[in-house]
């Protein structure tokens, strides 16, 4: 009819003026091929940067190297390799403090924090002046963003679903570009290397503005930026009463209007916005408003009683995780949470603090001279995972036959039983009430900073990685096949000192690089978790001194459970009837109250556990080893 006529006819010669204008700037003929979505990620993440200061730096030029490396890590501020690699470079001789600039750096961030500083600092005539650039670029990249959202069609399901008809694929096609224009606020409004956007970037420039001017006494613009601001919040009782005020000193006759860019943002977006909500409600899109001023009579009846479903959804869930989180007694006295799953910015996450004493600590360091002099595969070894380290290790069957021997005290190969033991009360009292965890393995471990080589070291004691699974950093993924150990489901670290430089436990989000909490050792700490793609997790550099640390692992599954255990305790049982001492310590001169007192004898194959209480509870681009047998911390 005349009526299509009348609105495809501008569209044809819009997509003719826009042929013509990209064969002039992008001549020859520009490809039909896109970016995939992942290399634009790429770019988006800077990380063309992380590969060129690289090859600048092997070409020698060290002002283009650092200022690459500069630009990528203030989009990527976790990640650790490139974060030593900074400090490399300030260390560098030659190395100007000015080439660490950002060549991405995006006008309106470099306005807005300026201006916020002035703002902080009461210094509001240069606030009010950094404020405005920031919103006039801001404004500027916003309209830069809408208009690349005008590409082609993307529909990663196109081959699997029905080609539409002519009118339901304009339909589609508009509203991807509409919600796409909706998105660009949240992304002029997220700083390079957060995640998360500023929450109302626009009005918030205009209220810092309004109160600015006030204090320099230009009203005028103080009441246009406070009528600019109610565009977005009409009710806000705050800034009418402030509008009131202006409108008394400036007089009832003059006009205070706010300003006509701000008008053209606020009613082109609820314009898209109603037409996008129209396709939600009848055309069965989706939708994630940007806003939080967008009106609710603009949102269709259905959403907003989705809306309410979903919280209340949220509300119960927040409550279910509430009540998992609550945790029975621990079966020790004297053993204190000392940070929790939420203080560790995680889920499955704790460590406890006094789970043994000084004096044991000591006695467990001494059986670790004999890992040194006659362990189990690491004597004189470099560490398996950095040769800036050597390991020492020592299986608790190897020390039961060290102890059988005559290499090292029996009671301390027993302390390593009870101690394990203990650490495995601990851990499946507070994770798993009711539920048996086993022994997967047990593995007193210490590692040595090698002397004369810590020396501009970049690499970690132990890389980034999952315990059960095979963690894909670039895939976003953990796969639980072997050589991973997937029946492993806890895991745990007892320290024993804390006289060392580095050494430290670190968990990272998925990509390896993203520190999410650390762990300092001592004596007595035990750090525990779930051994999933939850929890990953390495070890910073050892770089002078010794660490060492019980390593444990634990498993829901009989047949896993550690073998060489149950031969460890038979010797340690067939020991105590030679000497007719079947459940009594009889050392002298060494502490044993917080273990021989508390901690019951570590059981047979035979018996029960008496505590079943049934309560309610870098490398960059490095991908982690293959994981060994007996892959220690």
């Amino acid at each position: 009819g005349r009526w299509e006529a009348a609105l495809l006819g501008p569209v044809l010669q819009r997509a003719g003026c826009l042929q013509r204008c990209l064969g002039r700037r992008l001549r020859p003929a520009p490809s039909a091929h896109r970016a995939s979505r992942a290399v634009r990620r790429d770019f988006e993440r800077r990380e063309p940067y992380n590969y060129l200061q690289v090859a600048f730096f092997q070409l020698k030029k060290l002002d283009q190297a650092v200022s690459a490396a500069h630009t990528f890590f203030i989009a990527n501020p976790q990640h650790l390799q490139m974060r030593e690699d900074i400090e490399k470079y300030r260390r560098m001789s030659g190395v100007k403090s000015d080439s660490f600039q950002d060549l991405e750096a995006a006008p309106h961030w470099e306005a807005y924090e300026t201006g916020v500083q002035h703002y902080d600092a009461d210094e509001y005539l240069q606030a009010v002046a950094w404020l405005e650039e920031s919103l006039s670029e801001a404004l500027s990249a916003l309209e830069e963003c809408r208009a690349l959202c005008e590409g082609p069609w993307e529909d990663e399901d196109e081959e699997e679903k029905m080609q539409p008809g002519l009118y339901e694929a304009i339909a589609a096609h508009y509203i991807q570009v509409l919600k796409c224009r909706q998105q660009c606020v949240l992304e002029i409004a997220t700083k390079p290397g957060r995640i998360s956007a500023t929450e109302d970037f626009i009005p918030s420039h205009l209220d810092l503005l309004q109160f600015a001017y006030s204090q320099v006494g230009n009203q005028t613009l103080a009441a246009e930026c406070a009528a600019s601001y109610l565009l977005f919040y009409p009710t806000d009782e705050a800034m009418l009463e402030k509008m009131k005020q202006y409108r008394t000193e400036l007089g009832e006759d003059t006009a205070v209007t706010a300003r006509q860019s701000v008008q053209h943002y606020v009613q082109r977006s609820l314009m898209e916005k109603k037409l996008i909500y129209y396709a939600v409600e009848h055309l069965g899109e989706t939708f994630n408003d940007p806003d939080l001023w967008t009106p609710d009579e603009l949102i269709p009846e259905n959403l907003k009683q989705k809306y309410r479903e979903d919280q209340e959804k949220q509300k119960w869930e927040t409550l279910d995780m509430e009540e998992r989180e609550k945790r029975g007694p621990l079966p020790f006295e004297g053993i204190a949470v000392t940070m929790d799953s939420q203080q560790m910015n995680g889920t499955q996450r704790v460590v406890f603090d006094r789970v043994l004493t000084e004096s044991e600590c000591k006695d467990l360091l001494r059986l670790t001279k004999a890992a040194g002099e006659a362990g189990d595969g690491y004597r004189a070894r470099r560490s398996p995972h950095t040769p800036h380290e050597r390991f020492e290790g020592l299986t608790v069957l190897k020390a039961m036959q060290l102890a059988q021997n005559g290499d090292v005290e029996w009671r301390d190969a027993k302390l390593l039983l009870q101690a394990s033991e203990k650490s495995r009360k601990i851990i499946e009292s507070y994770f798993t009430p009711g539920k048996k965890l086993h022994f997967s393995f047990t593995h007193l471990v210490c590692r040595r900073a090698v002397d004369g080589e810590q020396e501009g070291r970049m690499d970690l004691s132990h890389p980034v990685h999952a315990d059960n699974c095979l963690l894909d950093p670039e895939g976003q993924e953990c796969w639980k096949e072997p050589p991973a150990y997937v029946y492993r489901d806890y895991s745990g670290i007892l320290y024993l000192n804390d006289d060392f430089q580095g050494g430290g436990l670190f968990f990272t989000e998925m990509d390896t690089v993203t520190v999410t909490a650390e762990v300092r050792p001592k004596c007595g700490r035990l750090v525990a978790f779930s051994s999933g793609k939850e929890n990953p997790h390495g070890v910073w550099a050892v770089s002078r001194g010794r660490r060492c640390a019980i390593a444990l692992w634990y498993t829901h599954s009989r047949e896993h459970a550690e073998q060489e255990r149950v031969k460890a305790e038979e010797l340690m049982e067939q020991r105590a009837v030679e000497q007719d001492q079947p459940d009594e310590d009889k050392h002298q001169g060494t502490d044993r109250s917080s273990i021989s007192s508390s901690a019951p004898r570590a059981p047979n194959r035979a018996s029960k556990t008496a505590d079943q209480r049934q309560k309610p509870g870098l490398d960059r681009k490095q991908h982690p080893k293959v994981l060994r047998a007996r892959d220690e911390f």
